[in-house]
């Protein structure tokens, strides 16, 4: 007992000369080489540069699978549309939020300090833009609430996508705001880490005037959009050419490279040509179909693809027999660029725009430039018959010209194929295929489902978005598209 008892006051003496638990700890558990804080120079470099690399390389996995450019021939579920199982690619929700969460970092440090003030303009536009990608493929997402756990929001509500495009702080609103925080800026400090146009701000007022174009015309089925759109033509300072082009070029070599230009060789070969793709591409005579794929190995004068979404375990084929993707998206993907908004895309959303009368301006004129542009974009000549020949010549031998304008815009956008499916969604153009084996009662998906770490971490709100779209199913429309 005494023994136990002098055990005791010994280490009750010893305490006292211990530090208390909590001395120090923050200086033992804090990694003194983490950052705190950042540049905001950085920030826009790795938001810019984030997610175009990573939305090109979704377009290529699994875009191309539901723009239907591409087929998988393995590992394949999303290409039979079964969504909720993504593979190689298809939840794009992750990046979309990191990144618009960065941008949001960005947009407070330009709002906070009059030396970044540069900064805000480009932030509220890219918000705006990854706004406007996340809505378009999932609908009603977490908006206004998101971004906001230091305050202590870590279960925001779903946003209609309504709201999110035409309310205060959305999408048309941000674009509009960024383009005068553009104009308003006096200061001396330069655009640095601008990796789309190199600090050049007036190209970044370009930029947000074609997103504005895009953004109303996508929702012009649902509002009135005549004025705002025809301001816009009107005042014309939007991407008319390819030098002001929204985008950045790849790299051969690491860390600027596209990724699937380094990915094994035995997972590139897992895409080939989709017969969509042949059939459009082929019966147009379009020269592009030797930049986006390769002839077969068994015959060099041949282009063949596959019906989407084949059964896999019942797959018996020959890569010889049909056309891989082409040498742009790997030995030569130095030509390959991340797309944010093009020429191009512009042209064929005024032709659009002209063609159903919303605006004042020459809707043949508007496709031609866009297909004039598209073919420059991807370094291939122009035939001088293709835009007379009898498939693409405008509003002739019984074309529907709607159907030309979002055809040839499905054929310029494989690098961010994402938006194919979307315009089908939107105007059932391109007229795309029902799979071979379907895993969606052979329906075409209309929206991407909500992942799952969405029921498991913000479980309340998402039951009320998932009843909204009968238990988070994909082929309910998004609100545009209704």
């Amino acid at each position: 007992m005494k023994r136990k008892l002098y055990s005791i006051l010994l280490l009750t003496a010893l305490a006292g000369f211990l530090p208390g638990c909590k001395d120090g700890f923050e200086d033992i558990n804090t990694n003194p080489n983490a950052p705190v804080d950042v540049q905001p120079s950085l920030l826009l470099r790795k938001i810019t540069f984030d997610y175009g690399e990573q939305m090109s390389y979704e377009a290529f996995v699994a875009g191309n699978l539901l723009g239907q450019y591409f087929t998988a021939i393995d590992f394949n579920l999303f290409d039979r549309h079964s969504l909720n199982e993504p593979q190689y690619g298809g939840n794009p929700w992750p990046f979309l939020y990191s990144n618009l969460r960065d941008n949001e970092i960005l947009l407070q440090k330009a709002r906070a300090n009059t030396a970044f003030g540069v900064y805000e303009g480009p932030a509220l536009i890219l918000k705006a833009y990854i706004a406007a990608e996340l809505t378009d493929l999932y609908g009603d997402v977490p908006y206004s609430e998101a971004l906001q756990g230091k305050a202590g929001v870590i279960t925001p509500a779903y946003d209609t996508q309504e709201s999110i495009y035409t309310a205060p702080g959305g999408i048309l609103d941000n674009l509009d705001k960024g383009i005068a925080s553009i104009n308003n800026y006096k200061g001396p400090t330069a655009l640095d880490g601008d990796v789309i146009y190199g600090g050049n701000r007036s190209k970044w007022i370009l930029f947000a005037n074609s997103l504005k174009i895009r953004a109303l015309m996508r929702i012009s089925g649902k509002v009135n959009v005549q004025a705002a759109l025809q301001k816009v033509v009107t005042d014309g300072n939007y991407i008319k050419t390819n030098a002001d082009n929204a985008v950045y070029r790849f790299s051969l070599t690491q860390p600027n490279n596209f990724r699937m230009s380094t990915a094994r060789i035995g997972d590139f070969n897992l895409f080939i040509m989709s017969k969509t793709s042949e059939e459009l591409l082929t019966g147009l005579g379009d020269p592009r179909i030797a930049t986006y794929f390769r002839p077969t190995a068994a015959n060099p004068a041949v282009y063949k693809g596959l019906l989407n979404g084949p059964d896999a375990s019942k797959l018996s084929i020959s890569l010889a027999d049909y056309s891989l993707t082409g040498t742009i998206f790997r030995e030569n993907s130095d030509r390959l660029s991340a797309n944010y908004m093009t020429a191009a895309e512009t042209s064929f959303w005024l032709a659009e725009a002209a063609q159903r009368g919303l605006v004042s301006a020459s809707a043949r004129t508007l496709y031609e430039q866009g297909i004039t542009q598209s073919f420059a974009y991807w370094g291939v000549a122009l035939p001088a018959s293709y835009l007379t020949s009898s498939q693409v010549a405008y509003n002739q031998n019984g074309q529907n010209p709607i159907e030309q304008i979002l055809t040839q815009k499905w054929l310029g956008n494989i690098n961010h194929a994402y938006e194919g499916w979307t315009e089908y969604r939107r105007t059932g153009f391109p007229r795309l295929k029902t799979v071979s084996a379907s895993l969606n009662n052979g329906l075409i998906p209309k929206r991407m489902p909500y992942p799952g770490t969405e029921s498991a971490l913000n479980a309340v709100e998402y039951q009320k978005a998932a009843a909204n779209t009968q238990n988070n199913s994909i082929n309910v429309p998004v609100w545009w598209a209704r």
